[in-house]
């Protein structure tokens, strides 16, 4: 029996997404349109800084997770770095390749494709890595 992808966790991970991507986005696009920083910067600011209150969110919330607070804290930092340079490494050479128009604008495309890509590896890999076992699989 395999396990269950679309259930009640994927629209928790869907609730705490919401609030995860309009702070995320207020800080990401801030500081690359308003305070002048770079794409990586920005990005990274975005992830860091969001990453935090999403992991208690998921932790409890989502995956109703029970095990030990610092393996969970290793691993949600590792799944977040490999979604992080796996999803915005794609999405800038992407934009470029594909969007025409001004690096500015290629750039601010790539953020919005990075974080749809983004979005689908971290929800795999918190549910099948980060939050796996020791939980209420039940929620």
């Amino acid at each position: 029996m395999g396990i269950k992808y679309v259930d009640k966790k994927l629209g928790r991970f869907v609730i705490v997404g919401i609030i995860n991507t309009l702070v995320g986005m207020a800080i990401m696009f801030g500081l690359y349109n308003l305070a002048g920083c770079s794409y990586w910067l920005s990005s990274a600011a975005n992830y860091f800084l969001v990453s935090i209150l999403s992991f208690f969110m998921n932790k409890y919330f989502t995956f109703g997770y029970r095990g030990d607070m610092a393996g969970s804290a290793l691993r949600f930092a590792i799944n977040i770095a490999a979604c992080y340079l796996l999803a915005y490494g794609i999405a800038k050479p992407l934009a470029l390749a594909i969007i025409p128009g001004s690096l500015r604008f290629q750039e601010n495309i790539a953020m919005l494709v990075g974080m749809c890509l983004f979005t689908g590896f971290n929800y795999l890999g918190q549910r099948l890595f980060t939050f796996r076992g020791n939980n209420n699989e039940g929620n």
